[in-house]
């Protein structure tokens, strides 16, 4: 199975390099959606080795996905494992991801919340209404519709049409598996919590407005 790591990054030039090296054991190839960063992630992770693709503006997680989905396609990848640039997700993982994928599952969503210690309280919160949205918009539950850290196989890879561009593509991922009638499969994960990786999650005026393009997506559909 030719293994394939999408990592979205957008000014992440802190954790990269550390991110890349501690994923490459795990998979084929690296690609990094670098979602037009002002800083040095593109250069760093091109010393590093990876394969960098570039928006020349920031276009959000939603497109960075798209962007990673369509150069897997075009290279023949048989799955793809998505994790944050910030250092939130341990690579060591990844290999638990595709022991489901082998035992038949289209999309394996690594989950903060089966075992959510050291997980903050409003981030708990803020994944549990992100979760609720995600069922009642589009009838598909899982306990952590927002977690960045996923594997997909052929069927997945094929058949998920990302069309979002910001961060309602956690739902459109899920609500997309639903539609295709895709296996959906969830592991525990022990998210790593610094200062840093905190400080990238989304604020309240930004959750407001993932809602309500969540809405529009839903009766555009």
């Amino acid at each position: 199975m030719k293994i394939i790591a999408v990592v979205p990054a957008y000014n992440e030039e802190q954790t990269i390099v550390d991110v890349l090296t501690k994923t490459r054991p795990f998979v084929d190839a690296i690609v990094v959606i670098d979602d037009g960063s002002s800083d040095r992630t593109a250069e760093l992770a091109r010393v590093f080795g990876a394969t960098v693709v570039s928006h020349k503006m920031n276009r959000g997680l939603g497109a960075a996905l798209g962007t990673g989905f369509a150069y897997a396609r075009r290279i023949g990848a048989e799955a793809i494992v998505t994790l944050d640039a910030d250092g939130q997700h341990d690579p060591k993982e990844i290999p638990r991801f595709f022991e489901e994928l082998q035992k038949g599952a289209d999309m394996v969503i690594g989950s903060r919340m089966i075992k959510s210690n050291g997980m903050p309280r409003y981030r708990r919160a803020a994944n549990m209404i992100g979760n609720l949205i995600t069922l009642i918009l589009f009838g598909a539950w899982v306990t952590d519709s927002q977690s960045g850290y996923r594997a997909f196989g052929p069927r997945a890879i094929r058949k998920i049409n990302i069309r979002t561009n910001r961060m309602e593509v956690s739902s459109e991922l899920v609500a997309e598996a639903k539609r295709n009638r895709l296996a959906i499969s969830e592991i525990p994960i022990q998210a790593i919590y610094t200062a840093y990786s905190l400080s990238k999650g989304q604020g309240f005026l930004v959750g407001l407005k993932t809602l309500l393009k969540l809405v529009v997506r839903r009766l555009s559909h």
